[in-house]
């Protein structure tokens, strides 16, 4: 059996779930009490404004914020995108059939909804910052083996079940069940599930869906009708297969939730699940502590001693793939060590991906080989190691310069944006003023402020690094401020400045204080 193992920390005030795979951290999600996520929720809403110039509603659906309604995402007979708006609902599961592109065409918003009505709704996003969540009419129900769109006329296989026997045996039981005007997306993991198994997901979503209605006629909007599983329980729906040796949870609720669930849907998996009863944390105790602080890190380390320095960017993210101190075997040419740096990290980048879960446009930048030869063998490791990546990605080949343009769906918000915030001391920038360049910018403001100021002494008070210096490498250059404006200056250091903060005053004869100028970043 694999070193496949599915971890499970529940017994705090936030849910953690880690994916081994072979061994190694491939997926990480976590969900707060406070902060859970409304994806997948199914509302009865009310339109409060229609807005034709964008084509777009904003719906009442019961949340802090109005949710946002494109006409592309509202159900309407004849209309175009509906099985593309139903698989975006599922939250970008890329074992999915793929759906067509959109054509862009849909009905004016003012035709397909009217303020004061009353619909049915699925959010597809979360809100982010002041914007509501983003919701479609197009209901997609996810099962173990089946998700089931009830406004959508389609039957969709994976495109990981290759054998047309198999995918033959699914059509006709999937179209035997469904009902009218309804449809099914077959997942990957039914390749290997009974007829049995099968009927039982799609009875299970149909009454699912039933239960959805009947609360819809009976409740008054704005209403939530259903709410998609916690975290445990979604994860282990999509992602617990045989190659997976157990699903192990530190929380014993959280343990009886999990058997309870696969009993019932996965029931010749049940005994995978077992309670931890080690003394240390459970991600501790499975060293995943350690790999999610490495993955927040810019730069990561490969076995060989190369590297993989990651910059992220609000339109895209930059892997730059450095040799660091690795030189290579005994008897090996120049060219031959850079291709053994570049397949390296090739396999540590699909990693990193799926863990950091990048998306959006990434720019790899390899290290340059020579030959066309090793160029394409990098190439083609990428691709290998990409196939393990259930979000979709699309690859250009190596240019001369070694650089590889990728796109990889987006599929949840990134590692580093999840569990970060802007730092501040910086302010987010990533950097700092350094004390030489305050000290210079110090005196320039002493300079301009200092003919202005009342009083014999100007002092200056700055962070400890600056005032340091001031009163000591550039000690001669305070004294030349001193000469031109003829007045003292007093440099006092201040532990609690941010290093680009700084105050300029005065001291009367008297001793009284007068004047300020003063610089904060966070001004």
């Amino acid at each position: 059996m694999s070193d496949s193992v599915i971890v499970i920390n529940a017994d705090g005030p936030e849910t953690r779930v880690a994916l081994i795979e072979q061994g190694i951290l491939s997926e990480y999600y976590v969900e707060r009490d406070r902060e859970r996520g409304t994806v997948g929720n199914v509302y009865k809403g009310k339109v409060l404004r229609v807005l034709p110039g964008m084509q777009a509603a904003f719906v009442d659906i019961g949340e802090e914020k109005a949710a946002f309604l494109y006409a592309g995402d509202i159900a309407a007979p004849g209309g175009q995108g509906e099985k593309e708006a139903a698989l975006r609902a599922l939250g970008g599961d890329d074992d999915d059939e793929v759906a067509p592109r959109r054509t862009g065409r849909h009905g004016d918003i003012t035709e397909l909804v009217r303020p004061g009505q009353e619909i049915l709704v699925q959010v597809v996003k979360d809100p982010i910052s002041s914007k509501g969540a983003r919701i479609t009419t197009y209901i997609s129900l996810p099962g173990r083996n089946v998700v089931f769109m009830p406004t959508v006329s389609h039957i969709g296989i994976s495109r990981r079940i290759a054998g047309d026997r198999e995918r033959r045996r699914l059509r006709r039981l999937i179209d035997q069940m469904r009902p009218p005007g309804s449809g099914f997306i077959v997942r990957t993991v039914a390749e290997s599930a009974s007829n049995s198994q099968v009927r039982a997901d799609m009875d299970y979503l149909l009454r699912l869906w039933e239960n959805i209605q009947f609360n819809e006629r009976h409740q008054r909007a704005p209403a939530l009708l259903y709410r998609d599983l916690n975290l445990m329980l979604r994860v282990v729906r999509d992602n617990l297969t045989p190659e997976f040796k157990k699903v192990i949870v530190d929380d014993r609720i959280a343990h009886d939730k999990a058997v309870r669930f696969i009993g019932a849907f996965m029931p010749e998996l049940v005994d995978r699940v077992e309670l931890y009863t080690g003394r240390e944390p459970i991600f501790d105790g499975y060293g995943i502590e350690l790999e999610i602080n490495r993955a927040l890190e810019r730069k990561v380390q490969l076995k060989s001693g190369g590297s993989l320095v990651f910059d992220q960017g609000e339109a895209l993210t930059a892997i730059d793939v450095n040799t660091g101190k690795f030189v290579g075997a005994k008897g090996k040419t120049l060219e031959e060590t850079i291709t053994q740096t570049n397949l390296e990290a090739a396999e540590e980048l699909a990693d990193q991906l799926r863990l950091r879960n990048l998306g959006g446009l990434v720019i790899i930048d390899f290290i340059d080989m020579d030959k066309e030869s090793n160029r394409r063998k990098v190439y083609r490791k990428l691709q290998e190691v990409l196939r393990r990546d259930r979000a979709k990605a699309h690859i250009t080949k190596i240019s001369e310069m070694g650089l590889v343009e990728m796109s990889r769906k987006r599929t949840k918000e990134s590692l580093l944006r999840l569990l970060t915030a802007p730092c501040e001391v910086c302010n987010g920038k990533g950097y700092t003023k350094s004390p030489t360049t305050m000290c210079y910018e110090i005196l320039r403001e002493v300079r301009r402020e200092g003919p202005h100021l009342v009083g014999d002494t100007i002092i200056v008070q700055a962070a400890p690094s600056v005032a340091e210096l001031m009163n000591g490498p550039e000690v001669a250059a305070v004294d030349n401020m001193v000469k031109r404006l003829q007045k003292g200056i007093d440099i006092q250091g201040r532990k609690d400045f941010h290093i680009e903060h700084f105050e300029i005053r005065t001291k009367n004869k008297g001793g009284g204080r007068n004047n300020n100028s003063s610089s904060n970043p966070a001004d």
